[in-house]
């Protein structure tokens, strides 16, 4: 590793995986620099479920969400665009938390051991095994590495002429916090005709709903007010939501163009993590513990290796890792989903899980990791 530059790594994004990143390896003496555009804290598009497999890890970090409120969540409900429901037992449980909170906890944490800068990265360029970053702020540093902890779309995908940038996504994400009388315990994944909303508690005893849906579905009805009216609401687990709650913000978040193909784990030599390396269906409840993963698994490889071995080693190493620790979730979110959107095979699977509901425990722990520490 080359001490002829500013920073040892370079993480462009400060959201769950670029911030686990800075914390892990800046507590071991890495010097870590992380540029993200908007100050913290900030609401985002999200489903803020994490399972626990990450818990034990982030408590290692210094991170301790139950002791700031999170909700400990056992309990899973799925209901179909009709609304039967079914209820069962999370087999690891996880936890609920807004990212307002959580990526302050960690901004918090990580800004005592890196650096932090409020930009936006405008160039990158890679020669004689050292990055040239600039920012839109006219500023410029080095490093010996950079991770990509840009988030699931981003103009550095543009400048990177990233594949799967290239194609149109038909998907649309919407997220808000309501008051709303609902169990600590539970999060709830409930169908409708063109996609699914997550329900959950946060820390503040808000109830965050998230919902995705395709494009299509959505631009019948012209806005969200109503198209949760007009087409959510045909659910009645849903109906009942909407009409017995208060959004607690001024208007929903949205997020257009979520892209569920494949993306390279390294691009130009940039290491990506979080949603820049992956994302899995939201209705998995399990995006925010696979970023906070990734971190992890890039971390320990390069603290492990920095000094040992060359940039290709760890690079093909993380892919490697990423691929055995991850694909097989993304196969199943992606199968998973397919079935959802197909009203008549999802009645199907969801009668099959009716007698058997061992099924459903079996779904979940294939879009689940084994804990981390």
């Amino acid at each position: 590793m080359h001490n002829t530059t500013d920073f040892d790594v370079i993480i462009i994004g400060g959201g769950l995986a670029g911030l686990t990143a800075a914390l892990h390896l800046s507590q071991n003496n890495i010097k870590v620099l992380v540029i993200e555009k908007y100050k913290f804290p900030h609401h985002k598009v999200c489903g803020e479920y994490v399972s626990n497999e990450v818990l034990p890890y982030l408590n290692n970090l210094g991170i301790f969400p139950l002791t700031h409120g999170a909700k400990s969540i056992t309990q899973f409900q799925i209901t179909t665009n009709a609304g039967k429901s079914i209820k069962t037992q999370l087999p690891m449980g996880g936890f609920g938390m807004s990212r307002f909170t959580l990526d302050m906890l960690l901004f918090e944490k990580a800004s005592k051991t890196s650096q932090f800068l409020i930009d936006t990265v405008i160039d990158i360029n890679f020669s004689s095994e050292i990055f040239r970053v600039e920012t839109s702020g006219n500023k410029k540093y080095t490093s010996s590495y950079i991770l990509g902890a840009f988030g699931k779309r981003s103009n550095l995908d543009i400048k990177l002429n990233r594949n799967f940038i290239k194609q149109k996504s038909p998907w649309l994400g919407v997220k808000a916090h309501y008051e709303y009388d609902m169990p600590n315990n539970k999060v709830a994944l409930h169908n409708f005709n063109g996609g699914y909303c997550g329900l959950s508690k946060t820390e503040t005893n808000a109830v965050n709903a998230c919902y995705l849906t395709t494009f299509n579905s959505f631009k019948k009805h012209g806005d969200i007010d109503t198209f949760q009216k007009k087409e959510l609401s045909k659910n009645p687990h849903l109906n009942h939501f909407f009409n017995n709650s208060k959004m607690l913000f001024e208007k929903p978040l949205t997020i257009s163009q979520v892209s569920f193909q494949n993306k390279k784990l390294v691009e130009n030599h940039i290491v990506m993590i979080g949603d820049s390396a992956g994302l899995i269906h939201p209705l998995c409840g399990n995006g925010m513990a696979m970023a906070i993963h990734s971190a992890k698994l890039f971390s320990e490889i390069f603290i492990k290796f920095k000094d040992l071995k060359t940039r290709d080693f760890i690079e093909k190493t993380y892919t490697q890792q990423w691929e055995k620790t991850f694909s097989n979730r993304l196969k199943t979110g992606s199968l998973i989903q397919r079935v959802l959107l197909k009203p008549t095979l999802a009645n199907t699977v969801f009668k099959a899980a009716k007698l058997a509901p061992s099924i459903l425990q079996h779904i979940i722990k294939r879009t689940h990791g084994n804990v981390t520490i």
